[in-house]
């Protein structure tokens, strides 16, 4: 016997793909924790028959996998993912250039994409301790609340950034240093503006001080990029995230597009 759909029909040229669509982003938003096939029929509002052959076509295609009764999101998406980030120049000679730095090579070190109101993680540089802090690489945070965010967020004026941000007003706190209004917000994106690079102490996660700049686009094209450092709070003080933040201003005038840079 075959469940019956919950929802009204899907519209648009291309239900199947705009279905699958919404699986692969069910799947990202359980941030790993598999789904049956029943919780994504009912999240879809279809019949559990229909779901099943959607998730047979993306398992085939290495999008998601099976993982204890359910499905998470499978090798390809990671594959398609990094295939996104190296489009862009700054992305592919970050690498390069972060282990070149003396400061920053032994750091987490991250690239990020504004998108909306949120910061998207694209790159990741390990540093000395893989996998101790830091950002999974294709998560969100609330550009408000993290320092690659706030350095993204200071390429603007403070009327865009309030257009930007008027929907997600008051802001989800991840700690209780996170600022909660863009009223709040704008005396530290001054700061920001002021210094060059940005500074986020425990306002995404706990014990963790950020610290980042913005990169200039190579082409108008490129999304906003920023890149930012990861640095344990009892660690950064005021000498050791001046530091880091010089040699973020250093590192991003080497990603700037040569075509771009003032001669010398």
């Amino acid at each position: 016997m075959t469940d019956a759909p919950t929802g009204a029909p899907e519209r648009g040229p291309a239900p199947a793909v705009s279905r699958s669509l919404r699986i692969l982003t069910l799947l990202a938003d359980a941030q790993g924790v598999p789904l049956t096939l029943s919780e994504i029929a009912r999240a879809l509002g279809i019949a559990k028959s229909s779901t099943a052959n959607l998730c047979a076509a993306l398992e085939d295609g290495a999008m998601i996998e099976r993982d204890n009764g359910g499905y998470r999101l499978g090798r390809r998406v990671a594959e398609l993912g990094g295939a996104y980030a190296q489009q862009f120049n700054q992305v592919r000679e970050f690498y390069r250039v972060v282990a070149a730095s003396p400061v920053l090579h032994g750091e987490v070190v991250q690239i990020a994409m504004l998108d909306g109101s949120e910061a998207v993680y694209l790159a990741r540089h390990e540093g000395r301790w893989p996998n101790r802090f830091g950002t999974p690489l294709g998560s969100r945070l609330p550009a408000a609340m993290t320092a690659t965010g706030l350095a993204l967020l200071s390429t603007v004026d403070d009327a865009q950034v309030r257009s930007l941000l008027a929907d997600s007003q008051p802001f989800r706190q991840l700690t209780p240093d996170s600022p909660t209004t863009v009223d709040e917000l704008l005396p530290t994106l001054a700061a920001t503006r002021e210094r060059g690079y940005a500074i986020d102490r425990g306002a995404s996660l706990a014990r963790i001080t950020g610290v980042a700049v913005p990169l200039e686009p190579w082409a108008p094209v490129d999304p906003p990029l920023a890149m930012g450092a990861a640095l344990l709070t009892e660690e950064a003080d005021e000498a050791r995230v001046a530091e880091v933040g010089a040699a973020l201003l250093t590192a991003a005038q080497a990603l700037t597009n040569p075509l771009h840079r003032p001669a010398v």
